[in-house]
């Protein structure tokens, strides 16, 4: 018998562990010895638990930061490392290769093979080219559609699995005390909320094949909703794939996202109403290039201010989606968008009154100027986050995140928020979908 290939996975608490259940786990001559974090803050240093590691690793895996890859190689003697996480751009993932090559290791790219489940149901994904395209939007549109088709709707997220893994297996979400129930974080929340608030029922965890099983024995159809620029865990019948003119040229310099774009069968290019018309036709030019049998729908992405009149002539402080601004690069938002346009006197830097762990965000994401990320992967964040804010010298707090965070934190200040959706401008995405899955 060959002798087992020693194996670490590089990921970000999502896809490393999904590539684990459904290809590593059950791999003879593999045995893996570490996951790596990176990306989200405070993941390392944990275990995979022997619940879900399965009889072959009784003590669970153990969980480590990407920064000691090189040690952990050597000292391991690791046969292959594997990339399991998103939204990274493709000199970056060279830079992973080659300090994995250095210290004596593979560099592998696991592909859509191996790693997607086939349903019973129909599929659609909504994936994206980047972090912050508008994928949440599209996905409640999406949703949208397939209700006034009379198909009942099971959404299925992206995995945030940040606390414990045990309890976050296989996780439903129908209405919004389960989202006390299940402990989440802003992020989670701010994903999982908005589709409470339309009425659809989602479901994310830890194991996807068991997520997978509870959502074909309640849906018609299983819409999976992407998180980052990640590809989908389950095969689509019709892949949606979101592109952001405001990143042109992003589609073809990111990892998976770039995949995503040669793999789907609609891109979408949304914010047309926020792009000039140049970047929407070098988008345009780019899925094209990569992918000529894709339907290609352009779409708006409207803001509304809850109360207008109240950011005309202020100093406001803009909080955006977190992940939208850091990893995803963004310069500004939805938040934004909507100051400028309502007038806003003055778009305050906060900066010089973050605090913690934002103060630590401003200092490594330093493309971020006048806008405050909406960081909360756990109460002491979350905490810094409230302070940072009540620290902030504003008239007015603008909150442009997915969610109203006024329910989650208590600012010293007033605040207005800012809600945007999809608004396609020729309706055939509806066609597309109704065509899918129609007897």
């Amino acid at each position: 018998m060959a002798k087992e290939k020693n194996l670490i996975i590089m990921g970000a608490a999502g896809r490393d562990f999904h590539d684990f259940n459904v290809y590593w786990k059950d791999q003879e001559d593999y045995r893996v010895v570490a996951f790596t974090a990176a990306q989200i803050p405070d993941i390392a240093g944990r275990v995979y638990p022997p619940q879900l590691a399965g009889p072959k690793y009784p003590k669970g895996i153990p969980i480590e930061a990407e920064s000691e890859i090189t040690e952990l190689i050597r000292k391991h003697k690791i046969d292959e490392v594997t990339l399991a996480y998103s939204d990274l751009n493709h000199l970056d993932v060279m830079h992973k290769a080659s300090i994995v090559n250095a210290a004596g290791a593979d560099f592998r790219l696991m592909g859509a093979k191996h790693t997607m489940i086939k349903s019973k149901k129909p599929v659609i994904a909504v994936c994206a080219v980047r972090t912050g395209c508008g994928k949440s939007q599209t996905t409640r549109k999406v949703c949208e559609y397939l209700k006034a088709l009379g198909k009942t709707v099971a959404v299925v997220r992206h995995p945030m699995p940040y606390g414990d893994l045990t309890k976050q297996i296989c996780q439903r979400f129908a209405k919004l005390s389960d989202l006390d129930l299940h402990h989440c974080t802003i992020e989670e929340r701010e994903e999982y909320e908005p589709h409470i608030m339309a009425g659809n029922v989602l479901f994310a965890g830890v194991d996807y094949a068991e997520i997978l099983r509870r959502a074909e024995a309640e849906a018609d159809v299983v819409l999976w909703d992407g998180g980052n620029n990640d590809l989908p865990f389950y095969k689509p019948d019709l892949h949606i794939v979101v592109a952001d003119p405001l990143r042109a040229g992003h589609e073809l310099a990111y990892y998976p996202g770039e995949t995503n774009l040669r793999m789907a069968d609609v891109v979408i290019i949304n914010k047309v109403d926020s792009a000039s018309p140049e970047q929407i036709d070098l988008v345009a030019k780019n899925i094209k290039s990569a992918n000529p049998k894709a339907q290609v729908i352009r779409a708006d992405s409207p803001v509304t201010v809850t109360d207008p009149s109240a950011v005309k002539g202020k100093r406001v402080l803009v909080v955006e989606d977190g992940p939208t601004l850091t990893h995803g690069e963004m310069r500004f938002g939805a938040g934004h968008v909507a100051a400028r346009a309502a007038g806003a006197k003055e778009l305050v830097d906060a900066r010089p009154y973050a605090v913690g762990s934002i103060k630590t965000t401003f200092e490594k994401y330093t493309h971020i100027t006048d806008i405050l990320p909406a960081m909360g992967y756990g109460n002491k964040q979350m905490e810094d986050l409230r302070k940072t804010i009540d620290a902030t010298p504003c008239d007015l707090v603008i909150v442009g995140t997915p969610i109203d965070l006024t329910k989650l934190l208590k600012f010293n200040k007033p605040s207005v928020r800012v809600t945007y959706e999809l608004r396609e401008k020729d309706g055939n995405l509806r066609k597309l979908i109704e065509k899918r899955v129609r007897p």
